[in-house]
């Protein structure tokens, strides 16, 4: 089952300064825009190193990219720990009108093919991601962002013993622009090390975050194999590791944004829908929201379909042509909310095939509900659809079927904070 390995975490010393000015939210979402903001406050933000090419630039950014983590090590901006370790992470953070705290740790991961059921994958992947992940681990040799991924705890012993050894005060401790406190425990012991090691050994991971970078491990990992007598640690990657019984894992919905349709006709989709779906037309904003939170708490099958100022729920009347249309998915592939909305309403009623979806020629997604309703109405898009959030159950429940839901499935909040500390391939 899953191998877990202490490693040299590569991180900040303080000569770079302060903790929040060097770290940064995952690489997919910040913009070119932002990434001038982060350098402006901080020279040293490790934006540099893990989003080095943006828009606009040419793929020697990578090698610059490396340029920089070298100087970074030579000026000692950046160094490895001295002892190999376990990281322990915790954010604190709002959200749903309540407080919650995520705490799991950072360990390396021994790569495993998914085929071998040991770390399993949840959600579809888009290519043009992984060739960038893959450009830049040739070119720095590191694990500068960890991949977030889940284990079953039942008896809680786990949690326990990265829970005690992290009473103490943190190592490094900031507060983000969202609000978000992230929380670092560095710890060395051996005899820890290695109980927790055991206490691993029997688990299955799966990944709710990061797939593109587990994807693009694996082809790293052939890749120095062919290429290099030297393998360093490129057999493992860097994950943070959290118990998925955690009371504190909050999964928001991914929302669908749909555009450049011909002759797109929202009365003939609404009543092409009737078929398989319960219709509630001219809805309000709120309304719609409460009617939606509703059918996800009784569990129901449902969307808003929003258009010219308009919600509309659509209420799956029964999950026996999702078995139709799926034939061999299992029950809790054919269930989702995200497999009903793509399989029977972008399939079979707007005709976007699953490649089209994979490329976003006619789909774009968002986590913001105002961007998703926005984006209609100022003529970007035709109409979008406002989703409930996949539960943790029904993540594991897929992975575990050996099944990859629709990509963009799901939303782990917060995300991991990019910088705390990282993976330094080849020592």
């Amino acid at each position: 089952m899953a191998e877990i390995k202490s490693f040299k975490g590569l991180r900040f010393t303080d000569k770079a300064g302060e903790t929040g000015k060097v770290c940064c939210p995952p690489y997919d979402i910040i913009s070119s825009e932002q990434k001038k903001q982060y350098i402006a406050e901080n020279p040293y933000n490790i934006i540099r190193l893990e989003l080095p090419k943006t828009a606009g630039d040419t793929d020697e950014a990578y090698a610059k990219a490396r340029e920089c983590l070298d100087k970074w090590l030579e000026d000692d901006i950046l160094r490895c720990d001295e002892k190999p370790g376990i990281y322990i992470y915790e954010m604190v953070f709002d959200a749903l009108g309540a407080n919650y705290s995520v705490k799991g740790y950072v360990s390396l991961v021994k790569l495993e093919e998914f085929s071998k059921g040991i770390i399993l994958p949840h959600e579809e992947t888009l290519s043009k991601a992984k060739e960038d992940r893959f450009n830049l681990m040739c070119a720095t040799g590191c694990n500068f962002s960890q991949i977030y991924s889940l284990y079953m705890d039942d008896d809680n012993s786990v949690f326990s013993m990265i829970d005690n050894e992290s009473k103490r005060e943190p190592d490094k401790q900031f507060t983000d622009a969202d609000g978000v406190t992230h929380r670092l425990w560095c710890v060395y012991d051996e005899a820890f090390i290695s109980q927790l090691t055991e206490k691993m050994a029997d688990k299955k991971l799966y990944i709710a975050d990061g797939h593109h970078r587990y994807e693009t491990a694996l082809r790293y990992k052939k890749h120095i194999a062919e290429n290099t007598a030297y393998i360093g640690s490129s057999e493992y990657v860097t994950m943070m590791l959290v118990n998925m019984e955690n009371s504190g894992l909050v999964v928001f919905p991914t929302h669908r944004i749909v555009r450049d349709l011909e002759n797109f006709d929202i009365d003939a989709v609404i009543e092409r829908s009737r078929d398989h779906f319960d219709i509630e037309t001219s809805l309000s904003r709120k309304d719609s929201t409460e009617k939606l939170d509703k059918a996800y708490k009784d569990g129901k099958k449902a969307f808003v379909l929003y258009h010219g100022g308009s919600y509309t729920l659509m209420t799956l009347k029964s999950t026996e042509i999702m078995h139709e249309l799926m034939p061999g998915a299992s029950k809790a592939l054919c269930e989702l909310d995200v497999s009903v909305l793509h399989t029977l309403v972008l399939e079979r009623i707007f005709g976007i095939d699953k490649e089209n979806m994979a490329n976003q020629k006619n789909l774009t997604y968002t986590r913001v509900l105002d961007e998703a309703i926005e984006a209609v109405d100022n003529g970007i898009a035709d109409c979008s659809f406002i989703l409930n959030p996949t539960r943790v159950s029904e993540i594991r429940d897929v992975a575990l079927a050996g099944e990859k839901m629709p990509q963009k499935s799901t939303y782990f909040y917060p995300k991991l904070t990019t910088g705390l500390v990282m993976n330094k391939i080849f020592e």
